[in-house]
């Protein structure tokens, strides 16, 4: 990836041009020392002037009103704010007429920013104050006031937050007036330039010490920059957050999130004092020293699929490699290409007015149709569908241009939702809620209805969220990493009871699913970890260790993150921004096709062939899962486990099938579903045998008082269990129920060998019973 840089002959302005700002994709106005504002025209390459400023105004600073999310491509932001060095800021128009000027600082006032919903203006002087007006330039409130000039500031993601320069210092300040301030050194010469993300909350400071850093939002250092030759005096995010561009004297960055760069380009510029990104991320502008605007557009991204490579060549054209014969093909588009995807055999690519669909058997017919909105910011695919993301809302197609679906919900705004805030599988979609990160929504991908009562799944801050993507929607599962970076696994569909939320690993950086296996990988504590079967935490949670392959880190280099895990081979970026390739063994995909194909056999001699622990571990929990228990009993035989070898046998004695499920659940540790089962099914005395072999006395009370039997047996076990160990008895209610209760042994016996010769009468008669049926 690379910015391919545009100047002209001659500059337009006479003088140092200060700010620069984005009315369409297209269009931009740029302000200048020498009092003039000029509309350049990309598509007809057009420069115009607008207007002529008073001598006395000299501008520092313009940003244009915000578009209300999700309005039409066509409707054009109609007002700017214009800060200049008399103190004043002027609401401008289109037209540039000034609508009203206000008397803000003492001194320039160095900045101006809308907030995201236009509903306030923050200016930071070089007074050291930092003031919040309406959006008629009614003076709010005064933020701040400092001794030293406030050289930039940003509104935080929610416009709730405040970040502005102090000196050498950074600060984070709250509106709430009992909200703590984070403030923090963050440079070692004074901080010229900021900006805060809305899409991944982090935050890009630059100074006259040379250097760019990137920070999170509680003021960690996540990156810091090598020191260039002359201060850092712009910089500027993309919309969606995964670049940003930096600029300097004569220097022009591209720069991942993570903070290392792409490609440095060297216009003869002079500093570039400002930066715009335009609204769909694909063009930039900034103004120079030298009195020219400078204009870039990103090239040369890649998208790998399989034996795929497809770059961006042009800002129309795409070229289509495939490394196994060499073959070319080249695509190219009407209109200029704005986000893409390649997954699933298939290559989305949206630009500024039309959506392509291409099939990679056939890259010379695409399915082509048009866009409600041209600022695509997210694409992600699944096998049968994919989902697009703009300022209006998601859209789910399928890839032959149908639109399947539109999920909404209250307070939705789809301009800052990431690959880490969002999921798709074939069958849900998954959207962690922005205003309350432990909140993560669940939507029928089908439908984009809620699903199953419409109530969320609830957990601590989720950071990021990633569906698995085989298997029957029933069995989905949901990954997520909390603000600990602890790994969690949970279903998707729990029927209406509370959803299972079970630990899977701490320090996890990263995550991605197989595209086509339930198999997990991620970045745990710098190291590559493999989950092989996850799910086998629901059946057996001892088995989790055992199903683990764990890559040693010393092949990367700081923070490696997971960009995707296709077919066998896992893609990391490494904090340089190289990729690196790791291979995992075949073998588990496998095991899982012939577990979900009930092909039990086939899979014990790929176990056998392998000779690998960890895939017997899995095996054991598949057939656990499946209540395969003669393939189960062998898989635990071969990992040693003859507890469960003995468990398993005695699960064959069971007499009944409802015994048997509900002993099934106790194994995996679901003693409140398998004491429902025993109740459900009539053998009140196996529930209360549970609840005695774990020791839940009062339970196993409740249960014989409430069923009138068994009250003796209860109080025989607990006497017997206060007698090991010595105690007398002190709970009330078994005082209480003991006094007109004699223990006789015998007798007690003899009504459990009763219960069980039920059972298993009652077993024996269903079993002829159905064999009667069967043959009719």
């Amino acid at each position: 990836m690379r910015l391919k840089t545009s100047l002209l002959k001659e500059s337009k302005h006479k003088e140092l041009v200060s700010c620069v700002g984005w009315t369409t994709a297209d269009e931009l106005y740029s302000c200048s020392e020498d009092h003039q504002i000029l509309k350049w025209n990309l598509l007809t390459s057009e420069t115009s002037l607008i207007v002529k400023l008073p001598e006395e105004i000299y501008p520092t600073d313009l940003h244009w009103f915000p578009k209300t999310v999700g309005v039409k491509k066509q409707a054009q932001a109609e007002i700017f704010v214009l800060t200049s060095t008399d103190g004043k800021f002027h609401l401008t128009s289109k037209m540039g007429r000034i609508e009203k000027s206000v008397e803000a600082h003492k001194g320039a006032v160095l900045a101006g920013r809308w907030n995201y919903d236009g509903t306030a203006l923050i200016t930071a002087g070089e007074d050291g104050q930092i003031k919040i007006w309406s959006k008629s330039g009614m003076l709010r409130s005064t933020l701040a006031s400092q001794g030293s000039p406030v050289y930039s500031v940003a509104w935080g993601p929610d416009s709730d937050r405040i970040l502005y320069t102090s000196g050498r210092q950074l600060v984070i300040k709250p509106l709430q007036p009992s909200a703590k301030i984070i403030q923090w050194k963050a440079h070692d010469g004074v901080i010229l330039k900021v900006d805060w993300n809305s899409v991944n909350d982090l935050i890009l400071s630059g100074g006259e010490d040379c250097k760019y850093k990137v920070w999170d939002s509680f003021g960690h250092l996540l990156h810091c920059s090598l020191s260039h030759d002359y201060p850092v005096t712009s910089l500027s995010w993309a919309p969606d957050g995964e670049v940003f561009a930096v600029g300097s004297f004569n220097t022009l960055r591209l720069c991942d999130k993570t903070g290392w760069s792409y490609a440095l380009e060297k216009p003869n510029t002079g500093s570039v004092f400002s930066l715009a990104w335009s609204a769909d991320g694909t063009q930039l502008a900034g103004a120079c020293g030298n009195g020219h605007v400078i204009f870039a557009h990103v090239v040369e991204q890649h998208w790998e699929w399989k034996n795929f490579v497809i770059t961006l060549t042009k800002r129309r054209t795409m070229q289509v490699r495939n490394v196994l014969n060499d073959a070319v093909d080249l695509l190219e588009f009407r209109d200029r290409v704005i986000k893409a995807s390649l997954a699933y055999g298939h290559l989305v690519v949206a630009t500024s007015l039309q959506c392509y669909v291409y099939n990679s058997r056939n890259w010379n017919t695409p399915l082509i149709f048009d866009l409600k909105e041209g600022t695509v910011s997210l694409i992600l695919q699944a096998e049968k569908h994919f989902l697009l993301v703009d300022g209006a809302g998601l859209y789910t197609f399928s890839y032959e241009g149908r639109l399947i679906s539109s999920p909404k919900f209250p307070g939705m705004r789809a301009d800052i939702l990431n690959a880490q805030s969002v999921s798709l599988s074939n069958d849900t979609i998954a959207i962690r809620d922005k205003s309350d990160e432990k909140v993560i929504l669940l939507f029928d991908a089908l439908t984009g209805k809620a699903l199953g009562d419409g109530k969320p799944l609830t957990h601590k801050e989720v950071l990021e969220i990633a569906l698995d993507q085989c298997g029957p929607s029933t069995d989905r599962k949901i990954a997520l990493i909390d603000k600990n970076r602890d790994l969690y696994l949970t279903t998707v569909r729990h029927l209406g009871q509370e959803p299972k939320i079970c630990k899977i690993g701490s320090m996890v950086h990263s995550m991605a699913w197989n595209d086509a296996a339930n198999i997990l990988c991620g970045i745990q504590d710098n190291q590559l970890t493999v989950w092989y079967y996850p799910s086998v935490v629901f059946t057996d949670k001892e088995l989790l260790p055992k199903t683990l392959y764990i890559k040693d880190g010393s092949e990367f280099r700081r923070a490696p993150q997971v960009l995707n895990y296709i077919g066998t081979k896992v893609t990391l970026r490494q904090g340089d921004g190289s990729l690196v390739y790791s291979s995992v063994l075949p073998f588990p995909a496998l095991l899982h096709e012939y577990s979900i194909s009930a092909r039990w056999e086939d899979a014990l001699r790929l176990c056998c062939y392998a000779k690998d622990q960890s895939l017997w571990a899995c095996l054991a929990g598949m057939a656990m899962a499946n209540r395969e228990l003669t393939t189960a009993e062998m898989a635990y035989a071969a990992i040693g486990e003859l507890p469960r070898v003995q468990y398993i046998n005695f699960l064959r004695e069971q007499p009944s099938k409802e015994s048997l499920l509900a002993h099934m659940l106790l194994f995996s540790g679901q003693v409140q579903e398998a004491e429902a089962a025993f109740l459900q099914a009539g053998l009140i005395y196996q529930a209360i045998q549970v609840n005695i072999d774990l020791y839940n006395w009062e339970r196993a009370l409740e249960l014989a008082v409430k069923h009138k039997t068994h009250v003796d047996t209860v109080l025989a076990y607990r006497e017997k269990f206060l007698q090991k160990f010595g105690r007398k008895e002190t709970n009330k209610r078994f005082l209480q129920y003991s006094e007109g209760v004699e223990v006789d042994w015998e007798k007690i016996q003899a009504k459990i060998e009763m219960e069980l010769s039920k059972e298993r009468e009652r077993a024996a008669n269903t079993s002829v019973r159905s064999s009667v049926a069967s043959r009719r």
